[in-house]
């Protein structure tokens, strides 16, 4: 019997393709994923939740070497490389499985293989039983991105590493030179430093993660020093050589740095090439796809989400994307997404989070802001926790008191940034968080107080 459901075809199975597909299936539509590696993204199974798998295994081991000043004496120390690779590969696998079975439970049906568009309403998927020709009503391109790999070097996946190389190797760096300070690059820097590798980090700037505020900087930099990470500052990599031993990585101002392995951390390309976007008649630019506020792109039926599009390259825009993409191809009522409203973390130690307008946006706009910060060395939890570097700051309309944004830098950021998220996103006022009663003692306290 035919099937006259509107037909939604999804192009790449990461977080934007998976919530779209979810949603739309819900909403009535039939629905195709096509998917060449992995249900729930590579960027996302591969990149994202082994590094935070790591940062944990990390976070664990530095708590264990400092465990004696909280009089917990002769805890171990060592780093079990294969069951912390087991263990990485049993998360993402489960996260697959899981988000398999609610797409097999809402009958989407899916091809495992290389999809492709050969028109505006048709593709093709090629998979190991051959070409399935595929005709559709509407569909969404979340193909996703893939490491940014410079003409100057050649990744081998055993010395000269890309981040997607960086899981799973046989024995832990004795000394990795990290090639781009940006949030990649830095989580790794944290990792490495924790579980026991000697770390350089080459920052073409003069600090690390150039475009945030410097004050988070400094307190990321002054706790990578303290862990005797060395930072190369004011050099850029042009260049990276394999020895017999280890690898040379030059830089443009003539220094060179010797190390076991590199990592290379400078960003990442949008897989949108080969893909068929110009039989279907979909603009590029830059190799993104371009969409307005609801994610279509200039075909009003073909939408576009995730790393392609150039937007924040998040898993949990991502994933909003593809929800909120879906209720609009359906014709269901739904708000565009704020990307001045989403909240993000970098996982160091300390953690950094931050959400809103801050400081420099403010200057760039010339708009007029209050800005509080409060110390968590005044935090009785951070104390207790020894965890006392870092700081929460809260932008604020001086004229209307509205919460404007916020900054967090410290233990558990990532988290504690969700109240924050929350009192932007409900254009909440300072007096509103004030009068909120926090657990005490709480991290969370400090957030009351920067708002007091």
């Amino acid at each position: 019997m035919d099937d006259d459901r509107t037909h939604f075809l999804v192009l790449g199975g990461g977080p934007a393709g998976v919530a779209a597909a979810i949603r739309a299936s819900t909403l009535g539509a039939r629905v195709t994923v096509v998917e060449k590696d992995i249900i729930g993204g590579a960027a996302h199974l591969w990149d994202c939740i082994p590094s935070k798998t790591m940062v944990a295994s990390a976070h664990r081991r530095r708590n264990m070497r400092t465990a004696p000043q909280l009089g917990v004496p002769g805890v171990a120390r060592d780093v079990d490389l294969p069951a912390l690779n087991d263990r990485m590969e049993r998360i993402s696998n489960d996260i697959s499985h899981g988000e398999v079975g609610m797409l097999e439970s809402l009958g989407v049906e899916r091809l495992e293989g290389w999809g492709k568009l050969t028109g505006p309403k048709s593709a093709v998927a090629s998979t190991a039983d051959g070409d399935v020709r595929i005709a559709f009503d509407l569909a969404v391109v979340s193909t996703g991105s893939a490491p940014r790999v410079p003409d100057w070097a050649q990744p081998d996946g055993r010395r000269v590493l890309t981040t997607r190389d960086a899981y799973g190797l046989d024995e832990l760096p004795e000394h990795v030179v990290v090639v781009g300070s940006g949030v990649t690059g830095v989580e790794f820097v944290n990792i490495w430093a924790s579980l026991g590798s000697k770390v350089t980090l080459v920052v073409s700037r003069q600090q690390v993660l150039p475009h945030r505020d410097p004050e988070v900087a400094a307190v990321l930099e002054e706790d990578f020093l303290e862990r005797g990470v060395r930072l190369l500052k004011g050099a850029r990599a042009v260049g990276v050589e394999t020895t017999d031993s280890g690898v040379v990585v030059a830089t443009d101002d003539g220094r060179r740095v010797e190390g076991s392995h590199v990592l290379l951390a400078i960003g990442s390309v949008p897989l949108t090439e080969g893909i068929g976007l110009d039989a279907a008649g979909v603009e590029t630019d830059g190799g993104f796809i371009p969409v307005d506020q609801f994610n279509r792109t200039n075909v009003p039926h073909i939408y576009a989400a995730g790393d392609v599009t150039g937007q924040l390259p998040l898993s949990s825009v991502a994933t909003v994307q593809g929800r909120k993409l879906a209720h609009h191809a359906m014709g269901r009522p739904t708000r565009p997404l704020d990307y001045r409203r989403v909240a993000q973390a970098i996982f160091t130690e300390p953690e950094i989070a931050s959400v809103g307008l801050d400081e420099a946006d403010a200057a760039a706009e010339g708009r007029r802001i209050r800005s509080t910060k409060v110390p968590f060395a005044s935090n009785s939890r951070s104390v207790i926790q020894d965890a006392t570097r870092g700081f929460v700051k809260l932008i604020s309309d001086p004229a209307t008191h509205e919460v404007l944004g916020g900054t967090i830098v410290g233990y558990r950021a990532a988290d504690l940034i969700g109240i924050v998220a929350l009192a932007v996103q409900a254009r909440v006022h300072v007096e509103d968080v004030v009068d909120t009663i926090m657990v005490h003692p709480s991290l969370s306290e400090s957030i009351a107080h920067a708002a007091d």
